[in-house]
């Protein structure tokens, strides 16, 4: 629960630090001037695909009352984490190929967290547990019979004759 939790933490640092970490491993990797025009691209869509999938996770009722991601997301969001820190590499021998499986996987995991978030917003039966866990569905609570005064009384107010 805890690593779930932490990465749940994790995810609004994390628009902001993976494009940053694209521009600081072009640096410290010394990457070429071309790939630059590659962290000018990516960079920006990096901060607003991590900044929709992060909305998309925290708009889960279950992620924001356990305030910890899903399992699904910490593995598929996870991943995407890692192959962008991949690229932040540059090196000149695998990058086409993270480039394509980092897209890959980004698109898997916006797929994923909206599939969960449909899954929990659509409306489900009412299934309550008791104590020693047998789960039961409430029955209708039975409408109170209506009380009809069949009595009536009308008072009608004596008026003055007509002058």
């Amino acid at each position: 629960m805890w690593l779930r939790q932490a990465f749940f933490r994790w995810l609004i640092p994390a628009a902001f630090l993976l494009p940053l970490w694209l521009l600081i491993g072009w640096i410290v990797f010394g990457a070429n001037p071309w790939a630059l025009l590659w962290v000018i691209v990516s960079a920006p869509i990096v901060l607003v695909w991590q900044v929709i999938l992060t909305l998309l996770i925290r708009a889960r009722g279950t992620v924001r009352a356990g305030r910890a991601v899903s399992w699904t997301d910490l593995g598929v969001v996870g991943a995407w984490h890692v192959l962008v820190i991949a690229l932040g590499v540059f090196d000149g021998r695998w990058w086409w190929p993270v480039l394509a499986l980092t897209i890959a996987v980004g698109i898997a995991a916006m797929w994923t967290s909206l599939s969960q978030l449909w899954r929990e917003a659509k409306p489900t039966p009412v299934l309550l547990r008791t104590p020693d866990g047998v789960g039961y569905v409430p029955a209708p609570r039975p409408e109170a019979p209506r009380v009809v005064d069949e009595k009536i009384v009308v008072i009608r107010e004596k008026t003055p004759p007509p002058a």
